[in-house]
């Protein structure tokens, strides 16, 4: 079998986390190789998704900062270039912030920093199996056009978003059952929306809509549909859901799937325009996206609902009659997996609590326990849902990158070890875990220890994370 190459660092997954850990491991110092199934870099933010919330919560909602590092850099280069809005802050938005960045030149960002940093990559590949020594990592076979071949590195980092590598390098796991699973979601982006027309609606039939301020906020339905009829400018939005009276019409006469709510949220293209962007106009529950038949299937069936969603859109929503769809994304979105057991289990009480740690690498300000449904109830929010108290955030340790049993492999992005309801598959922790792995992995492979090593003196990765923009301390 050819091999392929030996590098220092050898990152398998060219998705959001995938993407910060090459790129933030080669800037601190490690000789990295990128495997990615596909010929583009991005996953969930241009390829699955892109997601319409892009870059959410980056700020708690006293509107301190809690996410910086690769996330701030990359969001100020694109602004920079007019492919971003700025950080988008209205009052009622506070604890759910929106800083929208276009999907397609983000994806070209990608390529770019790769080049920028040195690099490599190995793109239309898969990794197939794993090869180890005992019960450490040693690089993985890849399988691509041109045949097996093997790859070596000094640490693996599992960013399959599945946590394929590190099932296979026999890491622990846990997943619920699949008719308890989150459903995966096509998603697709449309242009040529009146929005003067469609505000116009939404102001005359404030009923029609779902308003979630944020808790910290205290702010009643009465205030925050007073605020709403304030609103000039659809970026100050963010998302909208509703039509709920034109929804239940639509699916008593079979126009409506009734496997997710109506609304969508906002993509910026060039020159100002802004796109609607339906990420939850598809809902494929009872799928097992670790079984290729059922993936093969939601494949499918939400490529239907997609185009009942989009009668439905023409039909029913005002402000929608000339709008046309730019793109459907090519793959789904997988919403929810495995999760890889580390050596530390972030759990609910952690993120409730805003709990800190000694060994942070990361903080996150989302809540636990609201989990999608097929349903035309777009969130179904569990009866312990809450948010991080205080208005604060929790911090992401670092042992939930270390799994257990194995050495020499870190995982970053959605299967990182938490429970069930700190489950941290959002683009943004995703981006956030990565950064710190691919740190971790370089500063490993340059001190000549395991990554469950490095669990001893976290104090150089947190030192070189803090000088990548990272924030680690002084916020609730």
């Amino acid at each position: 079998m050819e091999l392929f190459g030996e590098y220092d660092v050898v990152v398998v997954g060219g998705g959001t986390s995938g993407v910060a850990a090459a790129i933030c491991g080669a800037r601190a110092g490690a000789n990295i190789l990128l495997v990615e199934r596909l010929g583009a870099l991005g996953g969930q933010m241009n390829i699955s998704g892109p997601p319409g919330f892009a870059y959410a919560w980056m700020f708690n909602p006293r509107w301190e900062q809690v996410i910086g590092g690769f996330m701030e850099e990359t969001h100020a280069r694109l602004l920079k270039a007019g492919h971003a809005l700025p950080h988008l802050k209205p009052d009622f938005r506070a604890g759910y912030s929106f800083s929208y960045v276009d999907p397609e030149w983000w994806g070209l960002l990608m390529f770019d920093m790769m080049e920028e940093n040195g690099v490599h990559l190995l793109l239309h590949t898969l990794a197939t199996e794993v090869i180890k020594q005992g019960n450490t990592m040693k690089g993985v076979i890849v399988e691509n056009t041109s045949g097996k071949q093997m790859v070596l590195g000094k640490v693996v980092i599992d960013c399959t978003g599945e946590g394929d590598l590190s099932v296979r390098a026999g890491a622990p796991w846990e997943q619920v059952p699949k008719e308890k699973l989150q459903p995966h979601t096509i998603s697709f982006t449309v242009d040529g929306v009146d929005w003067g027309r469609m505000l116009k609606y939404m102001k005359e039939n404030l009923d029609e809509f779902a308003w979630r301020p944020h808790p910290y906020l205290g702010w009643s339905q009465e205030r925050i549909k007073e605020r709403m009829k304030e609103v000039t400018d659809i970026t100050e939005i963010g998302e909208i859901m509703g039509w709920i009276s034109l929804r239940d019409q639509a699916m008593a006469k079979g126009e409506w799937h009734g496997k997710s709510g109506v609304g969508f949220f906002l993509v910026p293209r060039e020159g100002g325009v802004i796109q609607a962007h339906f990420q939850h106009s598809s809902h494929v529950g009872n799928c097992d996206p670790t079984d290729v038949r059922d993936l093969t299937y939601a494949e499918g069936e939400a490529r239907k609902q997609v185009q009942i969603a989009w009668g439905f859109i023409k039909k029913y929503m005002q402000g929608f009659e000339k709008a046309y769809i730019t793109r459907i994304t090519p793959e789904i979105r997988v919403r929810e997996s495995r999760r890889i057991m580390g050596d530390y289990i972030l759990n609910s009480d952690d993120v409730v609590q805003a709990r800190k740690f000694d060994d942070v690498i990361g903080k996150c300000a989302f809540p636990k326990g609201g989990h999608h449904t097929a349903s035309v109830s777009t969130l179904t929010l569990d009866a312990n849902h809450e948010y991080p108290k205080d208005g604060g955030s929790h911090d992401i340790p670092y042992r939930c990158l270390v799994p257990k049993h194995v050495e020499n492999l870190l995982v970053a992005g959605k299967p990182i070890s938490t429970d069930r309801d700190a489950y941290q598959r959002f683009l943004m922790q995703t981006i956030v875990t990565g950064q710190a792995a691919g740190v971790a992995a370089a500063l490993c492979v340059k001190s000549g220890i395991t990554p469950r090593e490095l669990e001893k003196d976290v104090k150089k990765l947190q030192e070189v994370l803090l000088q990548q923009g990272v924030i680690l301390y002084g916020t609730h």
